[in-house]
């Protein structure tokens, strides 16, 4: 199988330089993401509950949402896209119809992981785990039901809930069920995350959440531990809210954006953001 974003964590971990894989909960982050020259962009899970429904990461949200917002951002990025599944919306039937109809939508990897529905963001208490035999039939049924060069990552909960050394166990059986790349969710301390690549072959991602249950270690070190990708899942979406936030809060003082103009984008950034020019053209090449 040729996929891009294999080809990217094998070149990634052949440097010891991990992949940095920004998060994006929306198109327009997206294609920022793709515009300020990253090599693929997530598609968090965590951050479409949040930014398109106002709603924490606890498993409200559903495959048709998670499609329609796969399709929007793959209209207009051309970077490979990471598709967080969640749990697969299901058992493995539901796997086979949510990893065909991401791969339909534009994805080039989807992500799914071994929670108990319905799930909950990876760094909540309160989580469990389905057995691993029920997992590995899961990545299975999305092994068999990709029709192209899809890759399949698979996520393990289980450090949280049973520790390290079961997740490890976990992520083997996964890597040996098809699984194209691994990822432990929420190592707790460094000797964990050191553990993870050395005891299991394969491309391994970490999970990097500010304020979250993992060290926040740089990209060199990472890349010496072994990893081949580093997620900021929802570091953008944290930053615009941010951004938001000073910039509502200053016009609800004043009266007037004149205090915090400097920390929006330009009237001519957004548009040429957006590619407002490419559709001017083409609806005058076709009007007519």
């Amino acid at each position: 199988m040729t996929n891009r974003v294999v080809e990217l964590l094998t070149a990634a971990r052949a440097a010891s330089s991990p992949l940095v894989l920004p998060g994006a909960a929306d198109a327009i982050t997206a294609l920022l993401v793709e515009q300020i020259g990253f090599e693929a962009v997530y598609l968090t899970g965590a951050g479409l509950a949040n930014a398109r429904f106002g709603i924490p990461d606890v498993g409200l949200t559903t495959v048709t949402e998670l499609v329609s917002h796969v399709a929007a951002v793959a209209d207009v990025v051309s970077i490979p896209i990471v598709a967080d599944a969640d749990a697969g919306f299901g058992n493995p039937v539901n796997v086979r119809r949510t990893v065909r109809a991401l791969e339909r939508a534009g994805a080039a990897a989807v992500q799914l992981e071994d929670q108990v529905e319905p799930k909950r963001c990876g760094h909540f208490a309160g989580k469990d785990v389905i057995p691993a035999s029920d997992m590995v039939h899961k990545i299975e049924a999305a092994v068999d039901a990709r029709t192209g060069d899809l890759a399949v990552i698979a996520r393990t909960d289980a450090c949280a809930v049973a520790g390290i050394d079961e997740a490890l166990d976990r992520v083997r059986r996964y890597r040996d069920a098809g699984a194209d790349v691994l990822f432990v969710e929420a190592p707790r301390t460094t000797d964990d995350l050191e553990r993870i690549p050395r005891e299991v072959d394969g491309l391994h991602l970490v999970n990097l959440v500010e304020g979250g249950a993992t060290p926040l270690l740089g990209r060199e070190e990472l890349g010496t531990l072994g990893y081949a990708a580093a997620l900021y899942a929802n570091s953008a979406l944290r930053g615009a809210v941010l951004g938001a936030r000073r910039v509502l809060a200053s016009l609800r003082a004043t009266g007037s954006t004149a205090d915090v103009a400097s920390e929006m984008i330009t009237w001519d950034e957004r548009q040429d953001l957006v590619a407002k020019g490419f559709y001017d053209a083409w609806g005058q090449r076709h009007s007519g």
